[in-house]
């Protein structure tokens, strides 16, 4: 992650998504709690931030299915900042409740509420103290080439919200067809809206963009995620038919998933569309080096999510009800990424290598050079020996207790069979349960990994309830939230003084 000639490359950080940061408006923002924890991990001897897609969330409010690749999630949109500027006041926010748990989200008000209160601060643009600068401001970044998907995304939700929320390819034909006179249409009937939900845009774009350079200026990255696929319902999609394996009528003809295995006997069926490859190829993967490049403006480090479908992908004819059926087919493997480093230069890369690795993909990750990942909740399996433990580790890899899609360390110990828990203490050398959350963050910060992140519920030795997210299932996920006094100074100080020990100071 970083160049060993000059940079320091023994760090560590914490992984807490936005939403999770504690708010008083149901949901974590870009808020004074966002500046407060980059002063935490400050403090704390930190060097990374990580965190996971921004991106505006659609049904299940996974980030990792959006409306939208480039756009940014308006739920993050600080409402306190918004009535700073006078494009809201304290009597607009108190109309609206977005839910009474500190420790959860409910997407159903934010839903309901959020959208209604941003619609009010639109409207209240000529009222801002300083109208004159913002409407300069947002006019500029409508017309920036580089935010040239703003127009199709904001026309994309006008039309959704005019058709019930229902999907583009329930749309009539004109519309969900592209036909040039049809949107034409809809962009003059619409034009409001689109208007709106650029503005969205340009306060999130404005936000983020002061709280990324305030945690940097405090010597902290910020790692975010790149999902490899995109949501059939979405802008990318609806906008840009040609990029992925369409037929004439724009119905997807196979769509992404994985096949069965241990833990799923009829596979996973995510839906995704499939890119068209060959197309990428012909232009030389010009939407991917858009795509990126955006991505290097929102975060430090870039995360690649199931980096192994640029290796090889799952093909599954669309409208199977399960994953049982289809085919593995060649990604565009090391020239996308040759194409990216003649494009970006030099970036910052984690891929995420985890699950059964093919010789090709294992062969791509060291072609690529980029830092490959190890879960140590994947290690104590008492019957084999695991790529996961320390001891195998390599510098060139990045060490978490578990990701988003994990049982939180605490949960998972618990839960662990007993012949496997009893492995695991003894590797961490531990006689107590109760200890080993914190064994398990010493062995990671022991290792000689280059990089180590620990989900910040391992940091606060939390239960299963604090899991973010259990894959292949709805409902429940994506909801938990930090509580206010979680960042205590004894917390703060036992943390320095691992990244010290350890010697993971910068």
């Amino acid at each position: 992650m970083a160049n060993k000639n000059t940079e320091k490359t023994r760090l560590c950080g914490v992984l807490l998504p936005i939403f999770s940061l504690p708010s008083g408006y149901g949901i974590g923002t870009f808020s004074k709690e966002a500046y407060e924890f980059v002063d935490f991990l400050k403090k704390a001897g930190q060097s990374y931030w990580q965190i996971l897609p921004l991106g505006p969330t659609s049904y299940g409010d996974s980030p990792y299915q959006s409306f939208s690749t480039f756009a940014g999630n308006p739920y993050f949109i600080d409402i306190d900042t918004l009535i700073e500027e006078g494009l809201l006041t304290d009597k607009d926010a108190a109309k609206y409740d977005f839910g009474a748990a500190e420790e959860s989200i409910d997407y159903e008000k934010l839903y309901k509420g959020r959208f209604e209160l941003l619609k009010i601060a639109y409207k209240g643009l000529d009222k801002a103290k300083d109208a004159a600068n913002l409407k300069k401001e947002f006019e500029e970044f409508k017309n920036n080439k580089d935010n040239d998907w703003l127009f199709d995304y904001s026309l994309f939700m006008a039309l959704k919200n005019a058709h019930g929320g229902r999907a583009w390819n329930t749309w009539e034909d004109g519309l969900r067809l592209r036909n040039k006179e049809a949107l034409n249409k809809a962009a003059e009937t619409y034009k409001e809206e689109i208007d709106f939900y650029s503005f969205l845009q340009f306060l999130f774009s404005k936000q983020w963009t002061k709280l990324k350079a305030y945690a940097n200026e405090n010597g902290i990255e910020i790692i975010g995620d790149i999902p490899i696929y995109v949501a059939f319902d979405s802008a990318d999609t609806w906008a840009n038919p040609e990029l992925f394996q369409l037929d004439k009528d724009n119905v997807p003809i196979d769509v992404a998933g994985c096949p069965p295995d241990a833990f799923s006997a009829t596979g996973q069926l995510w839906g995704n569309p499939l890119y068209d490859w060959e197309y990428h190829k012909r232009t030389g993967y010009k939407w991917w080096m858009k795509r990126i490049a955006q991505c290097y403006k929102l975060y430090d480090v870039v995360r690649i999510d199931h980096f192994r479908g640029f290796d090889e992908y799952y093909a599954i004819p669309f409208g199977n009800p399960t994953a049982e059926i289809g085919e593995w087919r060649k990604g565009p493997g090391i020239e996308l990424f040759e194409v990216m480093k003649k494009e970006l230069g030099q970036k910052k890369v984690i891929a995420e290598d985890l699950g059964f690795l093919t010789k090709s993909v294992i062969n791509l990750v060291k072609k690529t050079g980029f830092l490959g990942m190890k879960i140590l909740e994947f290690a104590f399996d008492s019957r084999e020996e695991s790529d996961y433990l320390p001891h195998n580790y390599t510098k060139n890899c990045i060490v978490y207790t578990g990701t988003h899609d994990n049982e939180t360390a605490k949960g998972w110990f618990k839960a662990l069979p007993r012949n496997d828990k009893k492995f695991a203490k003894e590797y961490l050398g531990i006689t107590y349960s109760k200890d080993a959350v914190w064994a398990m963050i010493r062995s990671a910060f022991a290792s000689v990994s280059d990089t180590a992140i620990i989900p910040m519920q391992d940091y606060l030795e939390l239960d299963a309830y604090a899991r973010i997210n259990t894959p292949s299932t709805l409902g429940g996920n994506w909801v938990w939230r930090m509580k206010k006094d979680a960042l205590t100074d004894s917390l703060c100080e036992k943390m320095h003084d691992y990244a010290r020990i350890y010697g993971r100071l910068k």
